[in-house]
């Protein structure tokens, strides 16, 4: 079994290099590139070429090298890999409010900001718990600012 040839994209050029064009080997062929050989992108896939769906543009050597590679996959002279499929990514559903402060800053003031506590609010109540019963007084000063501390200058007087 052998792998499909990976497809070749531009570098975007830099000024201050020249503007010389320069290849690197890219993520999938284009759907312009595939359509262009005479297959879609899920007969592709079952094919194991790479496919990239975001990619616009389409070069004229990829198409050729795709050509060459499946003549010799229909001739017999290469065995073809193995179907490739697009990883499926499980995200679990929203629960709860409409927005729960949803923001890196929002879930930073709610003790959220760790990847692994990203969905929960269990750490939040154990972590209020825990103040409560040690008698920090988190809930009590929240959002007086600087009244209190304006309050306990003039009592100490």
């Amino acid at each position: 079994m052998t792998e499909a040839p990976k497809p070749l994209v531009k570098i975007p050029a830099k000024i201050a290099q020249g503007g010389v064009t320069r290849w690197k080997t890219g993520r999938g062929y284009s759907l312009e590139e595939l359509r262009a050989v005479g297959i879609n992108a899920d007969q592709a896939r079952l094919l194991g070429i790479p496919v990239d769906e975001r990619r616009r543009s389409s070069w004229p050597q990829n198409v050729e090298n795709l050509r060459k590679w499946l003549l010799d996959v229909l001739e017999g002279k290469i065995a073809p890999p193995e179907p490739s499929y697009p990883k499926l990514v499980e995200i679990k559903r929203k629960r709860g409010r409409a927005y729960r402060g949803l923001t890196s800053a929002g879930r930073a003031s709610r003790g959220l900001a760790s990847v692994k506590l990203r969905e929960t609010h269990n750490y939040k109540f154990k972590k209020k718990a825990r103040e409560r019963a040690l008698k920090k007084r988190h809930e009590a000063t929240k959002g007086l600012g600087n009244v209190l501390r304006i309050s306990k200058i003039i009592n100490r007087k």
